[in-house]
């Protein structure tokens, strides 16, 4: 039996107005909540008993989930009071775990999609009779993470959390945001206090000579930090670039789920998914959006890289390229909303109110 602790309790603040009323973790990616994804791949890898680390908006993951049993895993839930870290957070959860000592834990975030070989990064913890394994990424510009040099064994070298200078970029590696643990390690991370596992356990371990372990493996990865990734993500998934049990349907240009209403002569393209009871009207464009349930398209819309909320409106005529229009949001006819535009729930937006000009 392979056990998990799930990481969910982040505010997403980046992703607003996409998480208002949604935790980033549970936003529709391929007509479902991301999560699934994540529990759905747990689950194939062998994973039986997952523990969710929750805080922001807590009460929203157990009525979607219940026990686990429809995703063949035993779920469980801790809610933080306030936020711990991610340290923090692991060692909150930790209580529920049933394995011993030097049994391997699997902790992966809920806001990264990979086509990681779980598997076999635990194998590998476990040959490497590690204390801690990372799963680590090359990336062309790590300034945004934590840098992990290794050395020819994978044995890990330092941490740098986002590097600030040219001299600290040592490596393109980078802390992927899934680790095994040894059980013990886990209980040895202080309770009751936030702690950050990147700035504080990790590099406390390495000084303190335990052997952390690094698997550096060329796969899909994303993290779900912004909206354009989130879009990014439902299509790679919809268009079966990146692999999930969870995607309710079959891999192409378009998922449309039940429900849903295409009018002919609309076009669907690029992994666009729309949700359930949602409209897209007659000579509408959409490529590569998420579009979600009961929001309406107008007709001859043009919506690219887009993310729309649910019940939200679109009029006649406009053309949204990369932009996030809140829940319950109405955007009228005629209006150009180019990348970086965000329209918060709620809102109304009046006919022609904004064209995008090159100039500008």
């Amino acid at each position: 039996m392979t056990e998990a602790i799930l990481l969910v309790g982040g505010q997403g603040t980046r992703l607003r107005p996409v998480t208002v009323n949604t935790p980033k973790p549970m936003v529709p990616t391929a007509g479902v909540p991301f999560l699934a994804h994540q529990i759905a791949r747990a689950a194939a890898a062998g994973v039986t008993h997952i523990v969710m680390a929750t805080c922001y908006l807590a009460e929203v993951f157990e009525p979607y989930f219940g026990d686990g049993s429809e995703f063949g895993v035993h779920l469980e839930y801790v809610v933080e009071d306030e936020p711990l870290g991610t340290g923090g957070a692991i060692r909150n959860a930790a209580r529920l775990l049933t394995g011993g000592p030097d049994s391997a834990v699997l902790v992966f975030n809920g806001d990264i999609l990979t086509g990681l070989d779980i598997a076999g990064l635990v194998e590998s913890h476990k040959a490497a009779d590690a204390d801690v394994s990372l799963h680590l990424v090359r990336v062309e510009d790590p300034r945004a993470f934590g840098l992990v040099p290794t050395d020819s064994e994978g044995r890990v070298l330092a941490f740098t959390e986002k590097p600030q200078t040219p001299e600290e970029i040592i490596t393109d590696q980078i802390n992927a945001g899934c680790y095994v643990f040894r059980r013990s390690v886990i209980d040895s991370i202080p309770a009751g206090r936030p702690v950050s596992v990147e700035r504080e356990t990790f590099p406390g371990l390495l000084a303190s000579g335990a052997t952390l372990h690094g698997v550096t493996e060329d796969t899909y990865w994303m993290d779900l930090g912004k909206p354009e990734a989130i879009v990014q993500a439902s299509a790679d998934l919809v268009r079966g670039v990146v692999s999930s049990p969870a995607v309710p349907g079959r891999r192409g240009e378009s998922l449309v789920l039940p429900g849903a209403r295409v009018a002919a002569g609309a076009k669907l393209s690029g992994g666009t998914v729309v949700g359930a009871g949602a409209r897209i009207e007659a000579g509408a464009v959409v490529q590569g959006s998420i579009v979600l349930e009961g929001a309406v398209i107008g007709a001859d819309a043009q919506v690219s890289a887009a993310l729309i909320g649910a019940r939200a409106s679109v009029g006649e005529r406009t053309v949204l390229d990369g932009a996030v229009i809140g829940d319950d949001a109405l955007v009228g006819a005629d209006n150009e909303l180019r990348s970086g535009a965000r329209v918060w729930c709620g809102a109304r937006l009046p006919d022609a109110a904004i064209r995008f000009s090159p100039d500008a």
